[in-house]
C-alpha cells in the first residue's frame, strides 16, 4: 500500500513541478510583453488593448496555477488572521475545506461566463474572459491535489512508511 500511496504523492507533486515551471516562464513574457506596450505607446503612440489584456491573462495564470507550486515548496506568506490562531492541526485541516468552497462557489460565476462566452468589456479588448475565469476552478483542484499529496506524505512517515 504504501509505494501506491508514495507513488500517488510523488505524482501530484510533479504536476505541479512541471506547471510551476511552465507558468514560471509566463513572467519573462509578461516583461517582454510590457515593455512592448510602453514602447509602442510612447515611441510609437500606438495603444492595443489586447495587448494591454494580455498581461492580464498571463499574470492571472501565473497566480492561480503557481499557488499550487508554491503552497508545494511552502513559499506562501501566511498573514491570515484565523491562519495564525489555529493549532497545527487546525492549520493542516484549513485548506481542503476550503478549496472545496471555492470551487464548489466558483462553479455557477464560471458556468455563467462559458454560457455567454463572455468576452472583455473593452473594445478591441481579448474575447476570452470565459477561459480567465477557469483558471479559478483550476486553482482550486490543483491546490486540493497538493493538500491531498501533503497528508499523503505525512500519512506514509507517520505510518513508519518512509517518504
Amino acid at each position: 500500500m504504501y509505494p501506491r500511496l508514495r507513488s500517488l504523492a510523488n505524482r501530484i507533486d510533479g504536476l505541479n513541478e512541471w506547471l510551476g515551471g511552465l507558468v514560471s516562464w509566463l513572467t519573462l513574457v509578461m516583461v517582454v510583453v510590457t515593455f512592448t506596450i510602453v514602447v509602442l505607446r510612447y515611441v510609437f503612440e500606438l495603444n492595443w488593448i489586447w495587448l494591454q489584456e494580455s498581461v492580464v491573462y498571463m499574470h492571472a495564470l501565473v497566480f492561480m496555477v503557481g499557488a499550487a507550486y508554491t503552497f508545494r515548496t511552502d513559499g506562501h506568506v501566511r498573514v491570515d488572521i484565523f491562519y495564525q490562531g489555529f493549532s497545527e492541526r487546525g492549520r493542516a485541516f484549513l485548506l481542503l475545506p476550503m478549496v472545496i468552497f471555492l470551487f464548489l462557489v466558483s462553479g455557477g460565476y464560471v458556468l455563467d461566463s462559458w454560457l455567454l462566452v463572455e468576452g472583455s468589456r473593452e473594445a478591441g479588448g481579448l474575447p476570452l474572459v470565459f477561459i480567465m475565469k477557469s483558471y479559478i476552478p483550476l486553482m482550486a483542484v490543483l491546490l486540493f491535489l497538493q493538500g491531498l499529496s501533503s497528508i499523503l506524505h505525512a500519512v506514509l512517515v507517520l505510518e513508519g512508511g518512509q517518504d
